[in-house]
């Protein structure tokens, strides 16, 4: 077990359970995109300057690769990360308070990886967090549930196929008893539902989707579903490679799909409460606004409008007083419309980005590869309120509790706080 080089006392704060659907308070930060999966910091008053020696509360180095986003449950910050070459899966929790490295498990070994290290990294799925259990998943590498208390493994699972090709992407999310999965590889596509107290399978529905070619290449995804309640009804939007579906999180049943022509999938959706929003991903990526309360193929009936310009196939958009707020993988913002997708402004911020941005009040924060954080008004006028430099950028999107921002870099973990 590895440890950070400091001791520090740590004072463990006594959490109340709370469900993940109805967390409202900021305290923590449960999933990929924060406690409603779309990028909303509950805090309004999160840092706006910062550099790496301003507003660093605490910095931690964290060895090895990996890209997926930190989650924040009471005291603990955990993520993952893993070796260049992908035969050691590591699963570490930090204190949140002072940023020492609690735990640094390691999860699985993996005797044959895939060689993906030019595409992605071993450790690029985001876990999910809950009152005395983390979530943590590797894709077809494995997945396992861990007790936050002691680090002791619960249970897992390493049995569920699938050839990434270019490596997993897709996070879990809990949802009433199930831990929802994606499987989109180069040879097979599922999704699947886990009784999160056994790992047992609850169910299992095979895509049914013409992919127009025999390429698995082109038969892959990265996108974590989001579960949304419209229609009278619990839904689990899952976009997939040539379409997006929806499911009933609790059997698997489908409820209605759109097709497109885009592929390799890699952004959540976003639902403002009348409208989804849906990232077609690589080839040509689209965003599409589609009202959820639909049957079968709603390709021709449902899809409001079609944004095509601007869009990145990496980076999921957030949303903030009817304006939707997106990036592309080469740094030009843009804000549109959301009721009508047409382009309020865009501007080149710079740089590679993969990131998702996040808002906070009427702030979005968009973090590049290079590390650089610009931060812009969420409003109908470009206005840039501050551009912050670290050592080295982000791949995983950040995370926001209290007024305090995490930030995983390629090489550290940081909390951020203003004065």
């Amino acid at each position: 077990m590895r440890t950070s080089s400091f001791l520090v006392a740590l004072a463990f704060a006594s959490i109340l359970g709370t469900n993940i659907r109805t967390l409202s308070a900021g305290e923590n930060w449960p999933q990929f995109r924060g406690p409603d999966g779309q990028g909303h910091a509950a805090g309004t008053d999160l840092p706006l300057t910062w550099s790496e020696t301003e507003h660093i509360r605490w910095k931690t180095p964290i060895h090895d690769r990996g890209w997926s986003s930190p989650v924040v449950w009471g005291n603990q910050v955990w993520l993952t990360t893993a070796t260049p070459e992908g035969k050691k899966l590591y699963a570490m929790c930090i204190d949140l308070a002072t940023g020492r490295i609690v735990r640094d498990i390691k999860v699985f070994d993996v005797e044959n990886p895939a060689d993906t290290r030019q595409y992605n990294s071993y450790a690029s799925p985001t876990p999910a967090i809950e009152e005395g259990r983390v979530y943590v998943h590797f894709g077809s590498y494995g997945t396992a549930c861990l007790d936050t208390a002691t680090g002791n493994k619960l249970w897992e699972r390493r049995d569920l196929p699938c050839n990434h090709f270019r490596g997993p992407g897709s996070s879990p999310v809990i949802f009433e008893n199930l831990l929802l999965l994606d499987f989109d590889g180069y040879d097979y596509q599922y999704v699947i539902a886990l009784d999160k107290q056994t790992g047992d399978t609850v169910w299992k529905t095979d895509r049914t989707v013409d992919y127009q070619t025999s390429d698995g290449d082109m038969k892959k995804s990265f996108s974590t579903p989001l579960v949304i309640e419209a229609a009278g009804r619990w839904q689990m939007i899952s976009p997939c490679s040539k379409a997006a579906l929806a499911y009933d999180p609790r059997t698997g049943k489908e409820l209605w799909r759109i097709r497109h022509t885009g592929y390799s999938s890699a952004a959540r959706p976003v639902f403002d409460g009348g409208m989804l929003l849906i990232n077609t991903g690589f080839g040509k990526a689209d965003l599409l606004a589609v009202r959820p309360d639909g049957e079968g193929d709603v390709t021709k009936t449902k899809i409001a409008w079609k944004a095509t310009k601007g869009i990145g196939s990496k980076p999921s958009p957030v949303v903030v007083d009817g304006l939707v707020f997106v990036v592309t993988d080469g740094g030009v913002a843009t804000c549109l419309d959301l009721k009508t997708g047409k382009e309020v402004w865009n501007h080149r911020l710079g740089g590679e980005f993969s990131a998702s941005p996040i808002a906070a009040g009427d702030r979005v924060y968009f973090c590049n590869e290079n590390g650089k954080t610009t931060v812009v008004k969420a409003g109908r006028v470009y206005e840039e309120l501050a551009a912050n430099t670290l050592d080295d950028g982000c791949k995983a999107s950040p995370a926001a509790v209290g007024n305090s921002l995490i930030l995983r870099t390629k090489q550290a973990l940081y909390r951020i706080e203003g004065p």
